[in-house]
């Protein structure tokens, strides 16, 4: 496999990401960075398909689903981003933390967004590269690739409109409603399972068997690192006893019914 492009790509990304690093100094509004790195995971992952020397119709294919997946991410981010006056509340814990080291702290953070744009276009690359796997295989990613796509849009959606609801009342309440009734964190859940379809594509492609690797590591950054504990902590200090009694009956990550708890638990969380 070429890998000019790889070293190429890394090139343009982290001027980039340095100027928007640039940017945020001057706005102090570090949500952004979401923005760009799921737009640039599109753009980059569509790139690959476009530039490889593989089967047309599979280059195509993950083309068009690391358009719809991050294009669709892209834009969620952005009117989340665009539509709140403050900024987003693990950054602003993290320029507090950082103090008059916040320019640096800032640095280092979108270097590695950066990086971790060239991580998650890695299957886009192998498979912009690889052979068709056959119908099969095939209809098995794209029926996980929708089932992802439709699960985190109602997600999401559910979410935003449970805001919107509640947004005037004077202490944040937790959202229990639809998919959030069964999964504290089911975005996170179909981001996860989004993953898998990039394996099932490369099944006969050279270097494909690592693809396994990308729901593995997408799981362990999600359940353990940038995605779940982060979001906790910071629910729980907005939220409180009633995210506690969240906690207490509902799933953090798979999707389950939730569980009754006695009235003695319900004392000690009230």
């Amino acid at each position: 496999m070429v890998t000019t492009w790889l070293w190429y790509s890394l090139l343009v990304l982290f001027p980039v990401f340095v100027a928007a690093w640039w940017q945020q100094q001057q706005t102090k509004n570090a949500g952004w960075v979401d923005v760009l790195w799921a737009l640039s995971v599109a753009g980059l992952g569509a790139f690959y398909a476009i530039a490889g020397t593989g089967d047309l119709a599979l280059r195509s294919l993950v083309g068009l689903i690391y358009l719809m997946w991050f294009g669709r991410l892209t834009f969620h981010l952005w009117r989340r981003v665009h539509n709140d006056s403050e900024e987003d509340g693990r950054y602003a814990n993290m320029r507090s933390w950082a103090g008059p080291k916040a320019g640096l702290a800032f640095l280092v953070l979108y270097l590695l967004q950066a990086s971790w744009v060239g991580l998650f276009t890695l299957p886009a690359w192998v498979l912009a590269h690889g052979q068709w796997p056959g119908a099969g295989w095939v209809t098995l990613a794209i029926m996980i690739a929708i089932g992802a796509f439709v699960g985190e849009a109602i997600a999401d959606k559910q979410l935003r409109q449970f805001k919107q609801q509640h947004q005037h009342l004077d202490h944040p309440i937790t959202c229990r409603a639809g998919l959030w009734r069964y999964s504290r964190h089911p975005n996170y859940f179909f981001e996860w399972w989004h993953w898998f379809a990039y394996p099932f594509l490369g099944v006969a492609s050279a270097y494909g068997q690592w693809l396994w690797l990308a729901p593995v590591a997408m799981f362990i950054f999600l359940y353990y690192f940038t995605g779940i504990p982060y979001t906790e902590r910071q629910a729980l200090r907005r939220r409180g006893d009633d995210y506690r009694r969240y906690q207490a009956t509902t799933s953090m990550f798979f999707p389950w019914p939730p569980k009754s708890i006695s009235a003695k638990s319900k004392g000690a969380l009230s």
